[in-house]
Order: structure tokens, then C-alpha cells, then sequence
């Protein structure tokens, strides 16, 4: 299969992406997004293990999760100490507005919510809209409450055109004084919002002693066109890749089971992406390479057996790419336009960006020839600077030959992206010939 927009062999399978909506959907923060695939893996044999237990290298599937990161790994029969790894990894963060340790705020008689900027969101695709909170509780005896509030509960309300005539010719949003979403009417109450939410997620106030929570739109992701061929939806950017990577490795683990794999096939979801992964849950951070250097002495390896594990493993780092925008092809590079629905694409980026090199492209085409999809290349144009992921992160840290693929969308960044209907079937089926093979 040659990097193109065609259709490959596989045949599509929409039912997937209707199950992509389910996850979307009980997924609207890193926390939430964990739990989901932490429970499909579940069901699907995996076992949870404790950092703080001794391991063991027995063959099965098993997981960890820390706070809004998750890593899961299959060993398969006969895997040595210095069997090599092959890694999906993704990230569980999108950009979004977090609410601050100080919540409760207002003015000019309205009730509002402090909120704090994540990441690098589209912020005028979070005006006019209905906002939900969602996140987790912390209580004074440690434990944690996860909270999803699907009500239209806050918003950022836009200033009218009659107030601003300019508005439609240049809107300038001042980040701390135009984002703060109403809530009501009324003076400000101190704990009065952390209040509500701990009574909706059935605890009492006083015992809620820390949170992380954030917004996230309450519109339900849809299928959208006049041939339903293409998939709106929040946090597409990069919970699609969750999902998928999800699906690869029960599959691949359902299939070896009893058998034997050439590769440990591993799934390395982590948070904080979207703000650089310097954190204890981060692809900065140790957790991937200490879960890995685990695994292989839990099996009876040593120090030389994990560096031979780790000279024979391959990361795939995917995550959303860029589709070329109608309306704005100039940004594009002319020779690379990827399409919806014409398979992953693979992101190339010369100056490590993007981890890919020519190694990584021609064994994205192997797998994507396996599975029978099409795939499409992805390259920024010269004059337009080039995002990253943690792809290169992934490389520096662990020394892992990586390769960066994703999907074609419109409206990164946005409280509502959008992508083609097929293409999260399309990944899916290249990352389970890639954890495979």
C-alpha cells in the first residue's frame, strides 16, 4: 500500500466509531478517559497492578493507572527478559478551561467560576456554549471521586455586535477577564461551587479537601453531512487515538492468547500533552521507562536484557493531524494535502518535530499494508511553524526508534473537532497490525 487517499482492502466498519462516540461521550476528562479504557481492558482479561506491589512476570495483560495517565502491556508466552516492546503512545489531555483553586468569583451581580487556561485551545470556540464540569475529587481520607456533571451549568457568554461593531472584523479576548463563565445571578458565595459539585457527585463539602476540574461541552458528538460521513465531536484531539489504541491491544491480546507474540505489545496513554508532559504522569517522565525496565525484571532480566529489550522496541506516538482546510489551502504544503477518510496519516517533520525518519515510514507502511488500509503523509508547509508530540519526547527519553501517525481533522484545538467517520476504524486496524506483527 502506498501512501495514498484510495480505498484499501479492509472493509469499513462504522460500528466503530458508533462505540468511538460511546467513550467520547463517558470520557470528558483525562480521568474519565483512563477509567473507560482501564475498564474495557478488564473486560478483555487485563488486571490492574499496584506501582507500590512486587509484579510479576507471569504471561496476561495488566495495566496501571496514575491520575490521569495509563499503561498497559500484554506478555505473551515464552516472552524472554529481552523480548522488545511495541508501544502505542497517545495522550489522555485536550485543551480546555480548568477551574482555579479559588472558584467562586463574579461581578456586576453575576455569579461566576475562576477559570485557568489549559493548553492552547481555540478560545472562541468556547463562547455561546453550554458548558459541563467534569474531573475529580479529592476527600480528606485520600480517596478519589470522579465527577461529570453533563448539564448545562456554565458559560462564556460573547459581548453582543451592537456593544462591539468591530467584532466581526477583529476579536481580541482578554484571557483573564473575557473567559470567566456565569453560573447565576447573585453575590459571590465562597465554596459555594465546590460545594454544588461535591452534593452531585454524592459527598459531603467538608470532605472534599482538593479537585481538578475543568470544563467540557455538553453537545454530544454527531455524525455530521449529508452522507453522515464525517464525525463531530470534543476532545477528538487525542481520545480517538485512546480508543483506538485501545481496541488494537484487546485485540491483540485476545488473539495471542494462549500463544505466542514476537513483541510485548504495550499501550502508554499519558497526560499533559498539551502543555509540554513535564509532569509525573508526562512522557517527560520516568513512568514509561520504569514501567518497561519492570516488566522485563519481573521476568528474571537484567540491566544488559533491558537494553536489548529496548534497542529491538518501536514506539508509534499517535495523535491528530492536520487535514488540508478548504478554506484556507495556502497553509498548506502544496505536494501533502491528507484528506478525511483517507486512512492515517503518517507526520513527517525533518527537524524532530515529529519523530519519524524513513526506517519508521517504511514499518507504518508494512503495518498499514497488513491491515489492508490506505494511509496519507502528512508535512507542514515551510512557512507555517509545525506542531509536536510526544513522539520525539518518547525517542529522547527512552532511545526507542518512534514513528508519529494520527488521523486527518478540522478545528483542532476547537471545543468541537471534526474528522471523517471511517478513519477511526482505519486506525484502529494499523495500530493492531503494528502491535502484532
Amino acid at each position: 500500500m502506498t501512501s495514498a487517499t484510495g480505498v484499501g482492502s479492509v472493509a469499513f466498519d462504522r460500528s466503530h466509531t458508533d462505540d468511538l462516540i460511546t467513550f467520547l461521550k463517558v470520557s470528558p476528562s483525562p480521568f474519565h478517559a483512563v477509567a473507560t479504557a482501564a475498564e474495557r481492558l478488564e473486560k478483555a482479561g487485563f488486571r490492574q497492578v499496584e506501582e507500590t506491589a512486587a509484579w510479576e512476570g507471569t504471561p496476561g495483560g495488566r495495566y496501571l493507572i496514575r491520575g490521569g495517565a495509563l499503561i498497559a502491556w500484554y506478555t505473551p508466552e515464552g516472552a524472554d527478559p529481552e523480548t522488545p516492546f511495541r508501544i502505542v503512545g497517545v495522550h489522555t489531555d485536550s485543551p480546555n478551561l480548568r477551574v482555579k483553586p479559588i472558584p467562586d468569583t463574579g461581578s456586576a451581580g453575576w455569579r461566576q467560576v475562576a477559570v485557568e487556561i489549559y493548553g492552547g485551545p481555540l478560545l472562541n470556540s468556547w463562547l455561546d456554549r453550554d458548558l459541563g464540569l467534569s474531573g475529580r475529587l479529592v476527600l480528606r481520607d485520600g480517596s478519589v471521586r470522579l465527577v461529570q456533571l453533563d448539564e448545562p451549568l456554565l458559560r462564556v457568554p460573547q459581548l453582543a455586535i451592537h456593544l462591539d461593531r468591530s467584532v466581526n472584523d477583529s476579536l481580541t479576548l482578554d484571557r483573564q477577564r473575557h473567559l470567566l463563565p456565569i453560573w447565576g445571578l447573585g453575590s459571590v458565595t465562597e465554596g459555594s461551587l465546590i460545594s454544588y459539585v461535591a452534593e452531585a457527585a454524592g459527598v459531603r463539602p467538608d470532605q472534599v479537601t482538593g479537585w481538578d476540574l475543568m470544563t467540557h461541552d455538553i453537545q454530544p458528538p454527531s455524525y455530521l453531512g449529508r452522507d453522515r460521513e464525517l464525525l463531530a465531536a470534543a476532545r477528538l484531539d487525542n481520545l480517538l487515538s485512546l480508543h483506538a489504541a485501545t481496541v488494537a491491544l484487546g485485540a491483540v491480546a485476545g488473539a495471542a492468547s494462549g500463544g505466542t507474540l514476537p513483541y510485548i505489545p504495550v499501550l502508554a496513554a499519558f497526560d499533559h500533552e498539551e502543555t509540554g508532559s513535564e509532569s509525573d504522569t508526562g512522557a517527560q517522565g520516568p513512568l514509561l521507562g520504569t514501567v518497561l525496565e519492570r516488566s522485563v525484571f519481573s521476568r528474571g532480566g537484567t540491566t544488559e536484557d533491558r537494553a536489548r529489550a529496548l534497542a529491538g522496541s518501536v514506539c508509534l506516538s499517535s495523535d491528530m493531524g492536520h487535514a488540508v482546510h478548504p478554506n484556507y489551502s495556502e497553509r498548506h504544503d502544496p505536494g501533502h494535502h491528507p484528506l478525511p477518510n483517507g486512512g492515517p496519516i503518517l507526520k513527517v517533520n525533518v527537524n524532530n518535530r515529529y519523530a519519524t525518519n524513513g526506517t519508521g515510514r517504511a514499518l507504518f507502511a508494512a503495518a498499514c499494508e497488513r491491515a489492508g488500509v490506505p494511509w496519507q503523509t502528512f508535512v507542514s508547509n515551510n512557512s507555517v511553524a509545525c506542531g509536536t508530540t510526544i513522539g520525539p519526547i518518547t525517542a529522547a527519553r527512552l532511545g526507542i526508534s518512534t514513528i508519529d501517525c494520527g488521523i486527518a481533522a478540522l478545528s483542532m484545538h476547537s471545543s468541537r473537532e471534526l474528522c471523517g467517520a471511517d478513519d477511526p476504524f482505519l486506525l484502529a486496524s494499523a495500530l493492531k497490525a503494528f502491535l502484532e506483527a
